[in-house]
């Protein structure tokens, strides 16, 4: 597992309860989009990451919709499993993430 894939995956866990739009995911990550969404694109295709489009009208908000993710919650367990036995323990990667874990 790669470790921008940790990293996302870490985010999501943070709480899986929580939809999150593709830019929160990447600057929580501190990772670019064009990074990001081909993850979220590989995890929604192994059913790990569930999507769902908002449902508003852009013209009255102003900006395009969002799309959100959130980690299927019958993957929450697999995906913790798979983190503990990834090579790169995500614990270990605060310093990348300064911002993640409370530095500046």
């Amino acid at each position: 597992m790669t470790l921008p894939t940790q990293l996302v995956l870490g985010v999501l866990l943070d709480d899986p309860a929580v939809d999150r739009y593709g830019l929160e995911i990447c600057q929580a990550a501190g990772l670019p989009s064009g990074t990001v969404h081909p993850i979220l694109a590989r995890l929604e295709q192994c059913g790990w990451v569930r999507s769902r489009w908002e449902d508003i009208d852009p013209r009255e908000r102003g900006r395009p919709r969002r799309r959100y993710y959130r980690l299927d919650p019958d993957s929450v367990a697999v995906v913790r499993s798979a983190l503990a036995r990834a090579r790169t323990p995500i614990a270990g990667l605060g310093f990348l993430r300064p911002h993640a874990a409370g530095g500046t």
